[in-house]
């Protein structure tokens, strides 16, 4: 982990109020990927918390922010999703935003605020976790500038933790 490290089990009260939070803000429900007796523990790091859901580092919480991580593949499907050209692979796996010349195209629909998994045409990788900036109607129609916010992505602080936290 970079920096320092607190890691331990939640309480079963406190779990459920975390996916709780996470299925209301996801809009997902999480009992039906979760058992109602899901061993969560905590990965508090200086710039996260990372939720460890049945051995798995599947959420993370930034500030207000609840999200899945890149190892949450069942959430992937359920997510919008922003095909990105290969010529954008690097850059969002170095951090920056996802701009419009670089979209391929959207796949299921989302509003301003919403999570979407950004994957690389290629593939079909989910290299990043991004936040709208605009509605997909809208995001469409976008020739020029950024449209959605990498939030997390292959290479980051939250995936070098995820790692690192596996050998704990």
């Amino acid at each position: 982990m970079d920096g320092r490290h607190k890691r331990y089990f939640l309480r079963t009260k406190e779990a459920k109020l975390i996916l709780s939070e996470a299925s209301e803000k996801l809009e997902v429900d999480f009992t039906h990927i979760f058992n109602s007796k899901a061993a969560m523990e905590l990965v508090e790091t200086d710039f996260a918390e990372i939720f460890i859901i049945n051995s798995e580092p599947l959420l993370v919480r930034i500030g207000e922010k609840i999200f899945p991580t890149l190892v949450f593949t069942e959430r992937f499907d359920l997510m919008p999703k922003v095909v990105v050209d290969m010529g954008a692979v690097p850059h969002v796996c170095n951090g920056a935003n996802i701009m419009a010349p670089g979209i391929v195209r959207f796949e299921g629909a989302f509003r301003r605020g919403d999570y979407v998994s950004v994957v690389d045409e290629k593939h079909g990788k989910t290299i990043a976790i991004g936040e709208a900036i605009y509605d997909v109607d809208a995001a469409e129609k976008t020739a020029e500038g950024v449209v959605i916010k990498n939030i997390h992505f292959v290479g980051d602080k939250i995936w070098n933790s995820i790692k690192k936290s596996k050998n704990l």
